[in-house]
């Protein structure tokens, strides 16, 4: 095994690119597509697409522009955080809003707009036509909320999405072009009182194919479900996530993802979904017909293992997708950092997602037909120095892996695309 690899920086020509979470994914036609998010309240996130064989990035649109929002004045749509979904020939995603007020260290939606802007107005679900390059604006979320979190059923034709920051469950039916609130998931999300009815959201969900069932986690550990033409959603009541390997959580507290899983996706060949809960770093597979969890492995790095600690990012790591010969699973994660012996300690506690202490990234494979955990090392730019703030992973069809990551460009950092050569070149495997 390799003790490093390389990663491969690429500037996409945004000088103001910032932290982009899950919004990379590679499409049917072999390239790349993905996110830049914008902090500015007069400039949106742009949407990219690489393609491998050229080894060239190319902007495709604002995200404002396309959500028909160029000339409002409003709030911008900054950013996107769920990763590009296809179906029949197009990329659907959603917009999230990419400035805030602060308050108390913790990222709030502006009830009053800066002089001269309007308040934001609302995350947009939009599709991309592959063929044309055209995107269509589809809809826009209830009550100037964000949208966080996506899944979709492709095969009846539903999008279903938690706003920001109260918590929202929206569906939008691609056949009738109807959306529909369904109701609070957790409290008052994360806009509520801390202490009392805050809870952060849930930031993945899947929907099993063979009912068209929605689930997604609470950070109680509860785990919800929803169909369309329910009135509301139900809660499964033979399982939950509160488990003691995943740690001990006030989910009235910010600082962590408490007990929710932090991503999770449906395998097909296993009838289950694996999914990876973000603090503890133990993969999981969950069996949403028989109402079970397992616990499979604990895929937190090797060094990270052995310190017996909780990774530096205080949500746990985006970084978690089946690769291009669907059985395994690439995840990037966090490593801790020793500096004459001594493990490199961070804050205690932060009150959002963000690290709370500098760490090594490192690439780790789990083979879900054999079990084989493979920690391929810690990831380095050619200077030495580390990509940070990691939460998105793709693969293309040669197994070379993708993220945006933060790097130094023309004297100040920025996050943009970057590039890993396949793993297994580096291993015996």
């Amino acid at each position: 095994m390799s003790n490093t690899l390389t990663a491969k920086q690429y500037y996409s020509g945004f000088e103001l690119a910032h932290d982009t979470y899950n919004a990379i994914s590679a499409a049917s036609d072999g390239r790349i597509y993905y996110v830049l998010s914008s902090e500015s309240y007069d400039t949106g996130g742009k949407i990219y697409v690489y393609d491998p064989k050229t080894d060239a990035t190319a902007l495709l649109a604002d995200l404002t522009e396309v959500c028909g929002e160029k000339d409002s004045k409003a709030i911008p749509q900054g950013k996107s955080h769920v990763r590009f979904y296809e179906s029949n020939g197009k990329l659907y995603f959603v917009t999230h809003v990419g400035v805030y007020d602060m308050v108390n260290d913790m990222e709030t939606l502006h009830k009053v707009p800066p002089a001269g802007y309007q308040l934001y107005p609302g995350g947009h679900i939009v599709s991309y036509e592959l063929a044309s390059g055209k995107f269509e604006d589809l809809a826009i979320a209830p009550e100037g909320e964000g949208l966080l979190t996506m899944a979709i059923d492709k095969d009846r034709g539903h999008i279903y999405a938690l706003t920001w920051p109260l918590g929202y469950l929206v569906h939008y039916d691609m056949n009738t072009r109807k959306l529909s609130n369904i109701g609070l998931t957790c409290g008052r999300g994360e806009g509520g009182a801390v202490g009392q009815d805050y809870r952060v959201i849930c930031r993945s969900m899947f929907v099993d194919p063979a009912s068209g069932t929605l689930y997604l986690s609470t950070a109680e550990g509860d785990i919800l479900t929803y169909q369309p033409g329910d009135a509301n959603f139900g809660k499964l009541d033979e399982v939950d996530l509160r488990l003691d390997y995943f740690g001990s959580y006030d989910a009235t507290l910010p600082g962590s993802m408490g007990y929710n899983w932090r991503k999770i996706f449906w395998y097909e060949p296993h009838q289950v979904a694996y999914g990876v809960h973000g603090n503890s770093g133990y993969l999981f597979k969950f069996d949403p017909r028989k109402q079970q969890i397992e616990i499979v492995d604990r895929i937190a790095s090797l060094p990270s293992q052995k310190s017996g600690m909780f990774d530096q990012f205080s949500y746990g790591y985006l970084g978690f997708q089946p690769g291009p010969d669907g059985k395994t699973i690439y995840y990037l994660t966090g490593g801790p950092i020793y500096v004459n012996g001594r493990r490199l300690k961070g804050k205690d506690a932060i009150a959002k997602g963000a690290a709370k202490g500098l760490e090594n990234l490192h690439l780790v494979t789990y083979d879900l037909s054999n079990g084989k955990y493979t920690d391929h090392g810690a990831i380095f730019y050619a200077d030495g120095s580390r990509p940070t703030y990691v939460n998105s992973i793709t693969m293309d069809n040669d197994g070379n892996v993708y993220t945006l990551a933060r790097f130094m460009h023309n004297g100040h950092e920025i996050q943009d695309l970057v590039k890993i050569d396949n793993p297994f070149k580096h291993t015996n495997s």
